[in-house]
């Protein structure tokens, strides 16, 4: 992605009750947990250390911002780049919601509100003032950065005593063992980034057959 100018960086938002309040990139790969807060991953630490004295999990969110995607990948209907993008995330293990932009909160938002503005520079290049779309309108990618969270739940393999069923149908109680993450969101960082880019770089593959002299290029001329 590198080579086309684009960078997708994916990082842990939230962590049951903590989420990051600033961001700083360099942070991400200096703590385990992958928060870009390092307050934030202090706190979240101290949190599920709490989790595995009570034989708990936590769940988590991932964030992914997407910059230097070009104008134009994706479809209106059939292959809408937030829809693929969603399906990708929501392919991962555990991943139980998908939010782009604004995501829910666009739920309790306005019109007024919701809706991004559009200027245009003094160079003629057109751009978005806000980005509640988080980067794409239509199903296809509108230039700004791509906004994606994908919600984790927690981890099921705790070891507090659970119910359940066995195969002869009867109500049984298990404990489990082994070794079991707390959270799974710090393991995901690099699998949503993955994913992401995957996705998108389909598409860009994919827009290539929108031109007919692309066509022509690859197919006829020498």
């Amino acid at each position: 992605m590198a080579e086309l100018g684009i960078s997708v960086t994916a990082y842990v938002r939230s962590i049951g009750p903590v989420a990051i309040e600033t961001f700083d990139p360099e942070e991400i790969r200096k703590n385990p947990l992958c928060m870009p807060d390092a307050r934030a991953a202090a706190q979240a630490s101290e949190y599920l250390e709490k989790c595995l004295e009570e034989l708990n999990s936590s769940g988590g969110c991932v964030e992914c911002i997407v910059h230097g995607m070009p104008a134009g990948a994706g479809e209106p209907v059939f292959e809408k780049l937030d829809a693929n993008l969603a399906k990708a995330l929501m392919s991962i293990g555990a991943v139980k919601a998908v939010e782009i932009g604004d995501g829910a909160a666009v739920a309790a938002a306005t019109g007024i509100e919701n809706n991004d503005a559009f200027a245009a520079g003094a160079d003629g290049h057109i751009f978005k003032k806000t980005n509640h779309a988080g980067g794409t309108l239509g199903g296809i990618s509108d230039g700004s950065d791509i906004l994606l969270r994908a919600s984790f739940k927690p981890t099921p393999s705790i070891f507090s005593t659970q119910q359940t069923v066995n195969k002869d149908h009867e109500n049984i109680q298990i404990n489990i063992k082994g070794r079991h993450d707390p959270i799974i969101p710090p393991r995901a960082v690099v699998v949503v980034e993955s994913m992401t880019a995957i996705t998108l770089i389909d598409s860009l593959m994919t827009g290539m057959s929108a031109k007919l002299s692309n066509l022509k290029r690859i197919w006829i001329d020498d």
